[in-house]
């Protein structure tokens, strides 16, 4: 069954008659709640939606979003470039001033709960949050495939059944319930606040941090021609619906070998965004990722390529450096770890046998 068939519009959660059909939307969810395919895309008009979202059994029923920008009133300052004064006026050029309208990328904290208590919280862009979770635990390796998850959902402060959220929080928590058997190490859970900037923040040694899968990634023998891998920031380019909008978003996109990008996500967090691309395929249940390849913007941390690592993805891909620690890890995982990737160039840093390389 394809993606989009799969999502449905959904139906009123029980509430208040605040939530009535024949109120107008934006007077009751004014953030525009909407659910969108795996390239960013509406797939239900705006109109009612519920700020709720559920993952039980064995498929994602629905995922709504609250907004991924926030407008901001903003002082424009131009200074002028040197001697734009005017030749003999003697008086400098005058520094300018206007008011206009800003849209920044919106950053909001995520609580992540498991089994009812508290893991961690993150500060992302919101949208795709149950997949960011799902992801996250991924990442964590709590999770290694769908059936570990049994039921996932997003705090509404009516049906999700807290009583110790406040009004701020009501659709920034995801709950999960993990299946039986599966349980969170000690090392798992954070000390304290995930930042859209680290996304291994609250762990307490490189222990805690270093973690290889189960299944080498050696056994992946898929080969990737330069010319394709060269032409992915383009493609994920072409994707970055908010960034383009904000200038203010690292992004993440899934290919497949020959160059078709299976999902985008985009994210406050690089990490943010990986995570909700490994959420997609985990709730998908398409892990290990075998044969596609991860293109992140900005630069390859050890984070990032962890999660590449633990997700089964053979080939990761940066338009900046990668860090020594990633590229150590690369080695060691068996990971193809790609950085510099601009314009018809690239530094491979590990797994060059995956590149199809002139003899």
């Amino acid at each position: 069954m394809a993606i989009s068939e799969r999502w449905r519009r959904p139906s009123f959660p029980p509430c208040s008659a605040s939530r009535r059909r024949d109120v107008p939307a934006r007077s009751l969810y004014p953030r525009h709640k909407r659910a969108l395919d795996p390239l960013g895309r509406s797939l239900v008009p705006a109109a009612l939606v519920p700020a709720y979202a559920e993952v039980t059994g064995t498929w994602l029923e629905a995922v709504f979003v609250s907004g991924r920008t926030a407008r901001r009133r903003v002082v424009r300052v131009t200074v002028p470039a040197a001697g734009s004064g005017g030749e003999g006026s003697g008086a400098p050029a005058r520094v300018t001033a206007s008011a206009r309208a800003d849209l920044l990328a919106a950053e909001e904290p995520l609580g992540i709960r498991v089994d009812g208590a508290a893991l961690t919280m993150t500060m992302r862009t919101p949208g795709d949050d149950v997949e960011l979770a799902a992801g996250f635990l991924v990442g964590e390796a709590i999770v290694r495939a769908r059936d570990d998850i049994a039921a996932m959902k997003v705090c509404d402060g009516t049906t999700c059944g807290h009583l110790d959220h406040s009004d701020d929080e009501i659709g920034n928590i995801v709950d999960i319930s993990l299946a039986p058997g599966v349980e969170v190490t000690p090392a798992a859970r954070r000390a304290f606040l995930t930042t859209s900037a680290c996304g291994v923040c609250g762990k307490t040694s490189i222990n805690d941090i270093c973690v290889l899968p189960r299944a080498p990634l050696s056994a992946d023998t898929t080969v990737f021609e330069p010319a394709v891998i060269a032409s992915l920031p383009d493609r994920l380019r072409e994707a970055q619906r908010v960034f383009s909008s904000t200038g203010g978003l690292h992004a993440a996109g899934l290919f497949t070998s020959s160059g078709e990008l299976l999902v985008a996500r985009e994210d406050v967090g690089r990490h943010n965004a990986v995570d909700k691309i490994v959420g997609w395929a985990v709730l998908q249940d398409k892990l290990p990722l075998a044969g596609c390849a991860l293109l992140v913007s900005g630069r390859a941390s050890f984070e990032l390529a962890q999660k590449a690592v633990l997700a089964g993805i053979p080939l990761l891909a940066a338009v900046s450096a990668p860090s020594s620690l990633a590229a150590e890890l690369a080695e060691e995982a068996g990971l193809t770890l790609v950085g510099f990737l601009r314009g018809q160039s690239m530094n491979v840093y590990s797994g060059a046998n995956r590149v199809a390389l002139p003899s």
